[in-house]
């Protein structure tokens, strides 16, 4: 058995080979951090530093308590901890050895490092939301694992929400998995010197995922040109075609916020310039996108070889990601390649000041943020070494500072309306501009349908910028019937998305012209709303349209979503928790307090059943009113879309 006591507003727990201590950290939160090393550090990662609250806590020779508003825990002689709210059970800690003679396990990886787990009890009627974002049909967590890493595709954000009451945050950016299972709730970091984590009580989602937000950062002020509709393709090569489809668009009367240049206009990976060759007057360029009121937005990869103008330098002084064993490249792309470390303040000075010449003075002031996990082949993160320490340990934290890099640098230039598209993110990026998108996921339908929960669940992670590429990314046949439905379906999805951008690497055509032969990563097929034909085009053209009356809407909900941490895009138990259909409901959800909106995700699907739940709400299209607390069967052809708005909210007036 343990020693229990109290010094000042904390409960310690001690016995052979572990110290634990649990304390207040934010109003009705409490953190628990415990270690095998018979010391516990202050290492804080992403978490922000609270001020002191008021609370109570008392031991006794085989309990203590610690009460912090709504939230208190026991502290069991055992070792065992239990949380509660209220008074009622929110979590258990779960021994899975003899007797409960040991409730967290460590194994030595030497030094002071550890690989950790701490499991908890499972709950019948619990439901999980959040940890990021991966490709996959799961909307409720609950019965699912997940590994705690990044890839293409797939963030890890290792936070949750229970429909217990509570929120969860694993403060470890090691590698490692979360168990959601129906036997046990678990979690593992792969290397660590201690257990971290934080829980929140509270009484709804939107209290919980406030009280987050004050833990790890608000997302800052939504900039006004972003909710517009963004244009992009793999690729425009060179700066004549970039200008000539925003003159297109310009020309037709279609409004159109921002354009991307893709990969590959720079002179070397790992040299961050245009290729004077093919943009031979970048501020010309952006002196007429500015005229048309259209921001260059530019790709901007992390990666960086010999070859490189940078690397010598950057090697010399430990800027780059290192191998712990063998060469240095750890993705081959061109050649091999490894990638700056954004953990390590020389680069982050030193990269900021290449971007800050060759892009920003030019008039490219916005970014985007690629190959942020970063993508590492094999992926063993052991191999690596951060300015911060080895990858096993520290590897989740890439994407934070990656987005902290460019946030810096742009605040230090006196910006203050900033967005970054990113790649993959981990607790704290959405205080630094991260607009996360999902990754290079197929064009098909199921991964539309996949790409709707996995919007909701990074909502849940406190992560409100996000988006997915219109129409997917890979694989599609621009003239193909099938694409054809599926971008016209994706293009609604997207109207009521955070952020509105089409992308994807289109399958070429035909007779598609060759502007460079033998140039690196040429453009695809066609991508602007034009490409499709006359009838898609039409149609398009009209969700672009509606996308822009939405803007006024849209702003109103990303400042709240800065205030409050309030997701614009949110499941349906967001504003409606005491109803349990809606917990369930991975295939529909809120765009603000007055919208629903049910996407048609299924190939030839014209009709489908959406849960309205209490209130009365009118169909966008017929204008009829139908009463709440039931499914209806609704119909919409392909140039429709099923919406609904709340009856007494003047926004019906933009459909």
């Amino acid at each position: 058995m343990g020693i229990l006591s109290v010094k000042g507003n904390k409960v310690i727990f001690q016995k052979r080979n572990e110290l634990a201590v649990i304390e207040p950290w934010g109003i009705d939160c409490l953190r628990f951090r415990a270690s095998p090393n018979a010391r516990i550090t202050d290492e804080n990662w992403s978490l922000i530093p609270q001020p002191e609250v008021e609370c109570s806590a008392a031991a006794g020779d085989d309990k203590a308590v610690i009460v912090n508003g709504k939230i208190s825990a026991e502290v069991f002689s055992s070792g065992k901890v239990v949380y509660y709210k209220d008074g009622k059970e929110l979590l258990a800690e779960r021994s899975e050895m003899a007797f409960n003679t040991k409730y967290r396990d460590y194994r030595s990886l030497g030094g002071d490092n550890h690989r950790v787990t701490v499991i908890f009890e499972a709950y019948g009627n619990e439901h999980f939301y959040g940890l990021g974002q991966e490709q996959n049909d799961c909307f409720d967590l609950k019965g699912s694992t997940s590994e705690l890493i990044h890839r293409n595709t797939k963030s890890s954000v290792p936070f949750i929400y229970s429909s217990r009451g509570y929120g969860f945050i694993w403060n470890n950016p090691s590698i490692g998995r979360c168990e959601l299972t129906n036997n046990h709730t678990l979690w593992t970091a792969n290397s660590t010197k201690q257990v971290d984590y934080v829980i929140i009580a509270g009484d709804t989602p939107a209290e919980i995922m406030s009280k987050y937000a004050g833990l790890t950062g608000h997302a800052p002020s939504f900039p006004r040109w972003a909710s517009g509709f963004w244009q992009s393709k793999l690729r425009y090569e060179d700066q004549e075609e970039l200008l000539e489809v925003a003159r297109e668009y310009k020309r037709r009367g279609i409004p159109l916020s921002a354009i991307v240049i893709d990969y590959f206009h720079w002179t070397e990976q790992g040299e961050w310039k245009l290729d004077p060759k093919y943009w031979p007057d970048p501020e010309g360029m952006c002196r007429e996108l500015d005229e048309m009121e259209i921001k260059p937005v530019i790709s901007i990869w992390p990666t960086i070889n010999p070859n490189s103008e940078n690397y010598k330098y950057m090697d010399e002084r430990n800027m780059l990601l290192r191998t712990e064993r063998g060469q240095y490249g750890i993705f081959d792309f061109y050649g091999l390649q490894t990638y700056i470390d954004p953990t390590n303040p020389e680069t982050t000075e030193y990269v900021w000041s290449r971007i800050y010449q060759n892009y920003y003075k030019v008039g490219i002031k916005n970014y985007w943020l690629d190959e942020a996990e970063p993508e590492i082949i094999p992926v063993h993160f052991d191999n690596i070494r951060f300015y911060i320490g080895n990858g096993e340990e520290v590897g989740l934290l890439y994407p934070y500072y990656y987005s902290k890099l460019f946030y810096d640098g742009l605040k230090k230039a006196g910006e203050e309306e900033i967005i970054s598209l990113v790649r993959a993110a981990w607790i704290g990026s959405q205080r630094f501009g991260a607009l996360v998108w999902s990754g290079d996921i197929p064009s098909t339908f199921e991964s539309l349908r996949m790409s709707v929960k996995t919007g909701l669940n990074m909502a849940m992670s406190g992560i409100p910028w996000w988006c997915s590429d219109i129409g997917g990314f890979w694989g599609a046949d621009i003239e193909s019937e099938y694409f054809r439905e599926l971008i016209v379906r994706w293009f609604q999805f997207g109207v009521f998305c955070p952020v509105m951008r089409i992308h994807g690497a289109r399958k070429r055509t035909a007779n598609q012209m060759e502007r460079h032969p033998g140039i690196k990563e040429r453009s695809g097929g066609g991508n602007e709303i034009w490409s499709f034909g006359e009838k898609v085009y039409s149609i398009l053209k009209e969700l672009v349209d509606l996308r822009e009356r939405l803007r006024p809407y849209i702003h109103k909900y990303m400042d709240i979503a800065s205030e409050t941490g309030a997701p614009i895009m949110r499941p349906m138990f967001f504003n409606y928790p005491e109803d349990e259909i809606c917990y369930k409901l991975g295939d529909q959800y809120m765009f603000g307090d007055d919208i629903l909106f049910a996407p048609i995700v299924y190939q030839g699907q014209t009709s489908r059943s959406v849960y309205l739940p209490s209130g009365t709400w009118i169909d966008v299209n017929s204008r009829k009113e139908y009463a709440g607390g039931r499914f209806v069967e609704i119909h919409a052809e392909l140039d429709k879309f099923i919406a609904f708005v709340k009856k007494g909210s003047s926004c019906i007036d933009l459909f």
